[in-house]
């Protein structure tokens, strides 16, 4: 697909947060030295391309203490209005969440005291395309994260579209429409497995179809329900849909269950005896009601000390 090159003058719109919040935090967790092609750090600011209702348009984000400020790199169609960026971003940083009762579980537990002092006004990054947390989702099953993410940007270079900004491309994530109709022998040459292919193509002929999306889901009398509508797509087990409700539908009490990272915070921690305490496990949570999900992202960021 060949990339879309607009020429226009900046914009930058401001985007308040409850505090306590901190881009720096968010910018730290961002920038793991892991191969995200979706995001690109340049100092103290990401340039990105955001999706917002099927149109995109390429950001530079930067921020303080107060909020994020997004720079309009280029505005694609020009249709997209300030209103739709700001509740863009605030959904993807978390931004309206008042975080000051999680940290006060967390000052509960001395193992865990440190938390909201060293990483102060860190917010759940999210994944707002729930097609794009799926697909994720899939592709980093039982292999490491590194490899999901060189995974990740074949399939994203691929099938993806891109947007060009100082002689370099910035990517979007691939359209349910376009995996939909992908080849299967294609997927394959990514080192997808057989199984992965199909969980992948059948998922976006799903949400191409429009039999699940963030309304669908949305519209569901609880996170249960969701949860049992998410797993009847093949290849959504419990961790895959715990996953997608802790980052697109901002569920708070989602734990993603036989989370490698996850485990190994906790094992680190000596919260758990080992990594099959799941006994254990369930202990733990019980002490972060209605934090389950914040509890899991910051125990994924402790590993990143």
């Amino acid at each position: 697909m060949l990339p879309h090159i607009h020429v226009m003058k900046p914009t930058v719109i401001s985007v308040p947060a409850i505090r306590p919040f901190s881009f720096a935090e968010c910018l730290r967790f961002l920038d793991r030295q892991l191969d995200d092609c979706l995001h690109v750090i340049d100092g103290a600011a990401v340039r990105k391309v955001l999706t917002i209702m099927d149109r995109t348009i390429l950001t530079e984000l930067t921020g303080d203490d107060e909020g994020v400020h997004v720079r309009i790199l280029d505005d694609g169609s020009g249709s997209i209005t300030h209103a739709d960026v700001r509740n863009h971003v605030r959904d993807l940083f978390d931004m309206d969440r008042d975080i000051i009762p999680f940290y006060e579980l967390l000052t509960e537990h001395d193992d865990l005291a440190y938390m909201p002092k060293i990483f102060r006004g860190l917010r759940m990054i999210g994944i707002p395309d729930l097609f794009e947390a799926l697909c994720w989702s899939i592709i980093g099953q039982q292999i490491n994260l590194a490899f999901a993410h060189r995974i990740k940007r074949r399939l994203v270079m691929d099938y993806g579209s891109s947007m060009i900004h100082g002689g370099a491309p910035h990517y979007a994530f691939p359209r349910a429409e376009v995996l939909a109709d992908a080849k299967p022998e294609d997927l394959r040459a990514m080192q997808l497995s057989r199984s992965k292919v199909d969980y992948i193509i059948g998922i976006a002929r799903a949400v191409a179809e429009g039999k699940v999306s963030r309304e669908v889901l949305r519209h569901m009398e609880d996170v249960a329900e969701r949860r049992r509508s998410l797993m009847e797509l093949s290849g959504v087990g419990p961790w895959t849909a715990n996953y997608v409700l802790m980052k697109t539908m901002r569920d708070p009490s989602s734990i993603p269950h036989g989370d490698a990272g996850m485990i190994k915070a906790l094992v680190d921690h000596g919260m758990i005896a080992d990594r099959k305490d799941k006994a254990g496990i369930e202990r733990f949570f019980v002490r972060f009601p209605g934090w389950e999900s914040y509890t899991s992202f910051y125990l994924w960021r402790s590993l990143y000390r």
